[in-house]
């Protein structure tokens, strides 16, 4: 008890105090006792709350975000952002509160919700592509959306929100000529209908790598990775397009794989520049690498963002499958002439496939001619069987030789979505963190548990909601070839740890429409700071203490800790001015003593 250790600070607050050597009466110990405890618990909790003020900045963000949109606040801003795909079209509306000042940090941008708390959001169908030869209907088409969008904006708001209408897959595939007739007639025709901040600019269709890179930035932006990074966040050294800047340090990034029925597509941040090895190398990655500054400053590079993207087409769950049956089929009855063999030409002699359960009975058709299938169950073989799909071809994706930009992997992270979640998830139940040997030896048990336990097990509701027979039949395959093009494709270490999968993030499903109204609104905190500098008879001081109360907090904790240590030197003088009394005291008792002795 006679020394106090402030071991619970931080080693640079590292300090210790000896009770005896201030020489306190118990009273004063006591006291002294309580004010060193007080002053540690306000330094813990100034620790405390840096850790946790970016995660409860974030929730509290994510708790507002799921109420309804106060319509009657002046200050809000809003967007709207029109989704045309190939099987249809969706309206997305989106507000957001008036920027906080600080240049370095995005607009809070978040999907509006009606009275009822649900999300603003209409789809119709089809797809606008189905407008080719009729392209002067285009703006009666998307008139209920736009209608939608139009009843749930102030109409006080109408002229200040920016409307951009973006088309994806269909349009693509469309000739330019008839692609252009499109867009011309939402161009002119659109503004006589509707007062949105709308111009030739906001109409476009965009591309395979704009889409990534669109939902790349949704993801990164709803997991609040572009905000300043907090002291236990993992960050990256960055080093952006130009040679004059200096590397920076900022919150790491999460990288994105998609996997679908069609295609597999892939975006992650490359913060170190690439070296090319040759100019055809370079002129490959170009293709798939965007640079990007998501800040609404161009002087500024805090915000600047290079990201890999790209599509594989045919590398989706659904068409890897028909791939495979595609060559089963010819290597088989290839087989059959040549040997003058019967394998799969009836249910008595099928082939057997090692990527279906065992036991389980499955058909392949080409051409009217029909190809029968046992299931093997064998899981070894299976990735063995889906590994030459992937068309390896120098260590890359496809036999195109597809450049990939490098992944550090050991300061790195990724989410997985759509059938890399399916796989984990709907029949496994292990869906979130991602571990290979915990995956691989599940996998191993599913594909030899016999097709009849199987199909007990789905009537049982031992499985997900979402599986089906479907599943369960395919599982097999589709987690096979998912991992092998997780680690044969694109090269991550099987003991790689930092593989999320996942069908929603926060609860909500992110669309790439998020990504594209924060990109092509980055422009407008900067007109709303020279608008404000513009205002010079609002104080400004009261918005800088929001943004840095943390420092305050700081002050008043550093005057508080100098405030004890004054009343602790102040406790030590009154201690030794007392004892000197006594020593003078003792003296004369001892003299007056002497005197007395005869």
């Amino acid at each position: 008890f006679h020394r106090i250790t402030l071991s619970c600070l931080p080693a640079s607050w590292y300090c210790s105090v000896s009770l005896l050597s201030l020489g306190c009466a118990p009273r004063q110990r006591l006291l002294l006792l309580l004010l060193l405890l007080i002053t540690s618990a306000f330094l813990l909790l100034e620790t405390y709350q840096r850790q946790l003020w970016g995660t409860r900045r974030r929730y509290l963000s994510i708790a507002e975000s799921m109420e309804a949109t106060d319509i009657l606040n002046p200050a809000l801003n809003y967007g709207i952002v029109v989704d045309c795909g190939s099987s249809g079209s969706r309206v997305f509306v989106y507000y957001w509160p008036p920027h906080n000042g600080n240049p370095h940090t995005l607009l809070d941008i978040r999907q509006m919700r009606d009275r009822d708390h649900n999300t603003v959001v209409k789809k119709i169908k089809p797809g606008i592509s189905t407008l080719a030869n009729k392209p002067t209907q285009a703006s009666d088409y998307l008139y209920p959306l736009l209608s939608f969008a139009a009843a749930h904006v102030p109409k006080n708001k109408h002229k200040e929100t920016p409307l951009y209408i973006l088309c994806t897959a269909g349009m693509r595939l469309l000739p330019e000529s008839q692609q252009a007739d499109i867009l011309e007639d939402l161009v002119t025709d659109v503004p006589l209908e509707f007062d949105f901040l709308f111009s030739r600019s906001h109409v476009e269709v965009i591309s395979g790598k704009q889409e990534g890179v669109y939902a790349w930035i949704g993801i990164n932006f709803v997991l609040g990775r572009f905000d300043h990074a907090d002291e236990e966040d993992a960050t990256v050294e960055v080093t952006t397009g130009s040679q004059s800047q200096q590397p920076i340090s900022r919150r790491r990034t999460v990288g994105i794989m998609d996997m679908g029925g069609a295609s597999l597509q892939i975006a992650y941040e490359v913060p170190s520049a690439i070296t090319f090895n040759s100019p055809q190398e370079e002129e490959a990655g170009k293709s798939v690498l965007a640079e990007f500054n998501l800040g609404c400053d161009v002087e500024h590079t805090q915000h600047v963002y290079r990201v890999y993207v790209t599509t594989f087409l045919g590398f989706g769950g659904n068409m890897a499958r028909q791939r495979y049956e595609d060559q089963l089929f010819n290597s088989t009855f290839t087989k059959n002439r040549l040997l003058t063999t019967q394998t799969g030409l009836s249910e008595d002699k099928p082939y057997l496939d090692p990527c279906l359960p065992v036991g389980v009975s499955d058909t392949a058709v080409r051409d009217n001619h029909t190809l029968h299938l046992r299931g093997q169950g064998d899981w070894a073989k299976c990735q063995e069987a889906v590994r030459p799909f992937l068309g390896l071809h120098n260590g890359t994706m496809s036999p195109g030789g597809v450049y990939q930009a490098p992944i550090n992997f050991s300061n790195s992270e990724f989410y997985g979505f759509s059938e890399f979640y399916y796989c984990m998830e709907d029949v496994l139940r292990i869906g979130g963190q991602y571990n290979s040997e915990k995956f691989s030896k599940a996998l191993m048990d599913y594909c030899s548990t016999k097709w009849s336990t199987l199909k007990q097990r789905l009537d049982d509701q031992l499985f997900s909601q979402q599986a089906d027979i479907s599943r369960l039949k395919y599982q097999c395959f589709k987690s096979a070839w998912m991992y092998e093009v997780l680690h044969s494709g694109f090269r991550f270490p099987t003991d790689y740890p930092n593989l999320k999968t996942a069908q929603l993030v926060y609860d909500k499903e992110v669309q790439w429409t998020l990504g594209a109204i924060l990109y092509k609104t980055r422009f407008l905190p900067l007109r709303d700071l020279q608008q404000e500098a513009l205002r010079q008879n609002h104080p400004s001081w009261l918005r800088s203490s929001f943004v840095y109360n943390h420092h305050l907090f700081s002050l008043c904790i550093l005057v508080v800790v100098l405030a004890i240590l004054l009343y602790i030197l102040r406790l030590r003088r009154i201690h030794q001015r007392e004892q000197r009394q006594a020593e003078v005291l003792n003296l004369l008792w001892v003299e007056e003593g002497e005197a007395l002795l005869p």
